[in-house]
């Protein structure tokens, strides 16, 4: 039997999507002149089909199907986002220059959301396969081994860093990427080392894309206080740069949190949706539920997430297959990586990158991938030997 603790926490989630949803949009349908119920027809259709593709993969047979779904999954979504840059604009929007949606009739598909699942399924069948039996390597020999992903992973930031301009993306995959050769029996200098290079990389992502640098310089003034006063004086003017204006949505996300308190304003009441946070009810969620269902329900949906990793790797830690093993724990991570991200960019705490929050933000994309990846791993949890089953289901 498929593990249900996990499914029902999903589902608890999802429907926690489709309130929000609906109330945070209220704005955005009159600023489109769509009907109120725009948003969360959309979404409810997104959440049934997820619900039932969750279900539907439960129910394969994993000796037949996990290898077979994972690698449709990751070859469709790595040709997707190869192509998408050469097709018309029929089909692929050019928003802020970047093509990130694919548009057919009314369905619109990112597919990054599923090659990263995509992706986390090719590491594990690999890794487990080539990496996981390979004995104490020298840093060049492990360099060598890995070469092959990271060949791959350096074509997946090319198509998402640079032509779909989406550098939060690739954070969350290098750090998934990076923990997994640790669980495959890697050494801990080759993952230093690796950091250094990763940060290195991403340094001059940011430097070859204005844009990038401007988020970063006005992100940083209004930080920079907290961090240089760590720092030896001759430094601090260096690093310090002209104070420059809070981010709006930054401050305005901030503002609705703060006047959510602990209880919220109440359900349909935030003010702060109604255009002062652009489109609120995808990557800033967690603001909006703040602000109308305070904090205590914020902490409630952090604990909901928590829980939800937390039994991922409890059933990871039961699988015997190497490959379900390390795909189990990449989806735990992919969650963690985005909820993390997301909630320390609205914060303040981190540069905001436009991330939804797991089961939560509007968007079919991500609902779907999501789901795709829990189906997955639900489908393998039926094989957790029966003695390892004391606290499973």
């Amino acid at each position: 039997m498929a593990d249900r603790a996990l499914f029902f926490s999903v589902c608890a989630l999802f429907a926690l999507s489709l309130v929000l949803v609906y109330s945070l949009s209220t704005f955005t349908t009159m600023y489109f002149g769509t009907g109120s119920f725009h948003f969360f027809l959309r979404q409810l259709a997104s959440v049934l089909l997820g619900v039932g593709i969750m279900v539907w993969l439960s129910w394969l047979d994993p000796d037949r199907w996990f290898v077979r779904v994972g690698f449709v999954l990751f070859i469709g979504s790595f040709l997707a986002m190869l192509v998408m840059p050469f097709l018309p604009s029929a089909l692929v929007k050019t928003v802020l220059g970047a093509k990130r949606w694919i548009h057919i009739g009314p369905l619109s598909l990112a597919p990054v959301e599923f090659f990263k699942v995509g992706f986390v399924f090719f590491i594990a069948w690999s890794f487990s396969r080539k990496l996981i039996h390979h004995g104490r390597l020298s840093l060049w020999q492990e360099f060598l081994v890995l070469l092959p992903y990271l060949t791959v992973f350096a074509v997946a930031v090319v198509l998402i860093a640079i032509f779909q301009k989406d550098l939060g993306q690739v954070a969350v995959l290098a750090a998934t990427m990076l923990i997994l050769t640790i669980m495959a029996g890697r050494s801990l200098k080759f993952f230093f080392v690796s950091v250094l290079v990763g940060l290195a990389g991403l340094v001059g992502l940011i430097l070859i894309a204005p844009h990038r640098m401007h988020r970063i310089r006005s992100w940083w003034s209004t930080v920079q206080d907290n961090f240089l006063s760590f720092f030896p004086a001759d430094m601090v003017a260096k690093l310090r740069v002209p104070e420059a204006q809070e981010p709006y949505q930054i401050a305005n996300s901030l503002n609705a949190i703060t006047n959510g308190g602990w209880w919220g304003q109440g359900l349909g009441n935030g003010q702060f949706k109604l255009g002062y946070l652009s489109e609120v009810h995808t990557d800033f969620i967690l603001a909006g539920l703040s602000e109308e269902l305070g904090f205590v329900a914020l902490a409630a949906v952090s604990g909901l997430q928590l829980f939800i990793i937390f039994r991922l790797l409890q059933i990871a830690s039961r699988l015997e297959r190497p490959s379900h093993y390390l795909f189990t724990v990449g989806v735990a991570l992919l969650i963690l990586f985005a909820f993390v991200v997301n909630s320390y960019g609205i914060s303040g705490i981190t540069p905001i990158k436009g991330i939804a929050v797991p089961f939560l933000s509007y968007g079919g994309s991500q609902i779907l991938a999501s789901s795709v990846a829990i189906g997955m791993v639900l489908m393998v949890s039926k094989t957790i030997p029966p003695s390892k089953r004391r606290t499973h289901g």
